[in-house]
């Protein structure tokens, strides 16, 4: 599934946020690592903050903050906001769509369709977060073993 660049964005910034919720973020600091415009990422997170997942807050340590539920905001939740994931019947565009082979295919993708939402759907953030401390512990446990041992004493 190939999502727009807002959506990407709205993804990283929320787990982002999801990973330290009490904690304001400027805008800036999430552009900076994710190599985007800060005034690109600003609108995105302004779409975030007027869905009432995060929260603005203006001044000195202002930024933005996380104010849902980790446990029941789902990653597409979040795609919601910025496009529909799927394209419904009939919109695929296809010249061979209307012979069999294409109607076979229109079903197969439909479904895909389907399970690729339906599983997003199941997907919250607190399950992202959980995935993400597997793999920085899966991470780590490699860079433990490709580290050189020192030489023992007997080969010194």
């Amino acid at each position: 599934m190939k999502l727009q660049k807002n959506t990407s964005l709205a993804l990283y910034s929320v787990l982002e946020f999801a990973a330290d919720p009490t904690r304001h973020f400027p805008a800036t600091e999430i552009a900076a690592k994710y190599g985007v415009s800060a005034h690109h990422l600003a609108k995105v997170l302004a779409a975030l903050a007027r869905a009432g997942i995060l929260e603005s807050v203006r001044g000195v340590g202002g930024g933005y903050r996380l104010v849902c539920n980790l446990r029941r905001l789902t990653l597409i939740d979040v795609i919601q906001i910025f496009e529909d994931p799927g394209l419904p019947d009939g919109e695929r565009g296809d010249s061979g769509e209307s012979t069999p082979v294409g109607r076979a295919l229109g079903v197969v993708l439909s479904e895909i369709d389907q399970m690729t939402k339906a599983t997003l759907a199941s997907i919250t953030l607190a399950t992202m977060l959980r995935l993400m401390a597997r793999q920085r512990k899966a991470g780590q446990d490699r860079a433990s073993r490709r580290r050189p041992r020192r030489a023992s004493a007997r080969n010194a």
